[in-house]
């Protein structure tokens, strides 16, 4: 039967699902939370997107979303009562840079072990050109687009999350008084801590044997 609410497949820990656990938090869409496991996809999920990642949402219609900038524009669609969308396409260009180029040396400085020949230290270089230029942008403005919080700074931030922790003592070093402070405050908002709560597994119902 197909649920009322849009489903969403997540998993606590994936940057892209952050993402888009915050957008539909700042919408107001109620939606039925399915957390997984990484390592033991539930068969549901893996019908409505077969490649496997997170996050997923199956609306009502039965329609998938499921790449997490297009789960955040769909819920933003519906409801944007922050205005994040209100920079426009430019946001997109610098989000597709985080995603693209700095994504890329985030995993080769996180998990070189997983490609062939990669020096994790140059990665962690050529990402960190990428976080000064943030920290440049945000010299005399608390946001990525200006004064007020957009789609940018929720989209980028997991991703510098993700970088800052994987040697949490070097990011503090670095001149980056802006950025780290930008950080901080998504870090501690009351919107992170509550797309951050823990939740238990989700388990699949048994399916009735033909």
């Amino acid at each position: 039967m197909t649920s009322r609410r849009p489903v969403l497949y997540s998993f606590r820990r994936c940057p892209y699902a952050m993402r888009a656990r915050m957008a539909l938090a700042i919408s107001g869409i109620e939606y039925e939370h399915r957390e997984v496991l990484l390592r033991d996809k539930p068969s549901a999920m893996l019908e409505a997107s077969p490649k496997g990642t997170v996050p997923v949402v199956v609306l009502p219609d039965g329609k998938v979303v499921d790449e997490s900038l297009d789960i955040m524009r769909w819920a933003l669609g519906r409801n944007d009562p922050e205005n994040w969308l209100a920079p426009g396409a430019d946001v997109f260009e610098l989000i597709a840079r985080s995603d693209g180029p700095f994504k890329s040396d985030l995993d080769r400085y996180k998990y070189p072990n997983r490609y062939v020949d990669v020096d994790a230290l140059h990665h962690r270089q050529s990402g960190a050109g990428f976080l000064a230029e943030l920290d440049r942008i945000l010299t005399d403005q608390n946001y990525l687009f200006g004064a007020e919080i957009s789609l940018a700074d929720i989209a980028i931030f997991p991703f510098v999350r993700q970088f800052a922790n994987h040697d949490r003592d070097w990011f503090d070093a670095q001149d980056w008084p802006n950025l780290q402070a930008w950080l901080g405050g998504h870090l501690t908002s009351p919107l992170f801590d509550k797309i951050m709560k823990k939740r238990d597994v989700w388990v699949e119902p048994m399916r009735a044997q033909d």
